[in-house]
């Protein structure tokens, strides 16, 4: 596997493939990592998918760095798509006082969501692979951002991945979910979640189920992660989202 390093609209990005020099991509997958990770968090999971071979021969990784660094926070390497102040969370968590999230917007999420929207049209152009072709997902707050971005795209991309994330922008999501009818999306989220409610995030499938949206969800007994069953399903529901009359895996 090839690791290299991009600048594309403003973002680090880690890429990621096994395809010879110059070769074009049959799909592109795009994760977001999670709050207070470095930008190389999920580069371990395209390391796994890569390891096969009909992902190596066809599929390119990208993993972008969020733009906020938490070195102040003493996280030196930590990054962040938005402030979030983690130890508030965890303990309204643990006192069963979680704040719905739903209502949120944060300041800077619109920023990011641009960044991102960038970063794909201009990859597309780039390696010449239509939209329909890509996959976007991400952990946690990455998740919650391509969420977002996908459902600011003017048409639906292969597939959403959605690990551990929960339901924000309410209104705003409620209303475009609609023009994005038979988007496939893997959604899980753990029972025992000490950070984000697994009921908030039954609140989010079932917001994407009655806009039109194909979700399956994936619930599992453990907390704020992303455990094997899950890396599993996420490999083959990569390869039925992106051989689903589009291309072939």
């Amino acid at each position: 596997m090839q690791l290299r390093q991009e600048n594309l609209n403003g973002l680090k990005c880690h890429v990621a493939d096994s395809l010879p020099a110059g070769a074009t991509p049959r799909a592109v997958v795009v994760l977001c990592h999670g709050y207070g990770a470095p930008g190389t968090d999920l580069v371990p999971l395209g390391q796994m998918l890569l390891r096969q071979p009909r992902m190596a021969s066809s599929v390119q990784f990208i993993f972008p760095e969020a733009p906020l660094s938490l070195e102040d926070l003493g996280m030196p390497d930590g990054r962040a798509w938005w402030p979030i102040d983690m130890r508030r969370l965890q303990m309204a968590a643990a006192l069963g006082t979680f704040r719905d999230l739903r209502k949120d917007c944060p300041d800077e999420l619109p920023v990011a969501r641009e960044m991102m929207l960038g970063l794909v049209r201009k990859w597309s152009e780039r390696v010449n692979v239509p939209l329909s072709h890509f996959l976007l997902g991400g952990f946690s707050q990455g998740a919650m951002l391509a969420t977002d971005v996908t459902l600011h795209l003017d048409e639906n991309p292969a597939g959403l991945v959605i690990l551990s994330g929960t339901l924000l922008n309410e209104d705003t999501w409620n209303e475009r979910v609609a023009g994005h009818k038979a988007l496939r999306v893997l959604q899980s989220h753990g029972t025992n979640d000490p950070i984000l409610p697994f009921a908030a995030a039954g609140t989010l499938r079932d917001l994407l189920n009655h806009g039109g949206a194909d979700v399956e969800f994936l619930p599992f007994a453990g907390g704020h992660e992303i455990p094997h069953v899950v890396l599993d399903r996420i490999g083959t529901f990569l390869r039925e989202a992106i051989g689903d009359g589009r291309t072939s895996l």
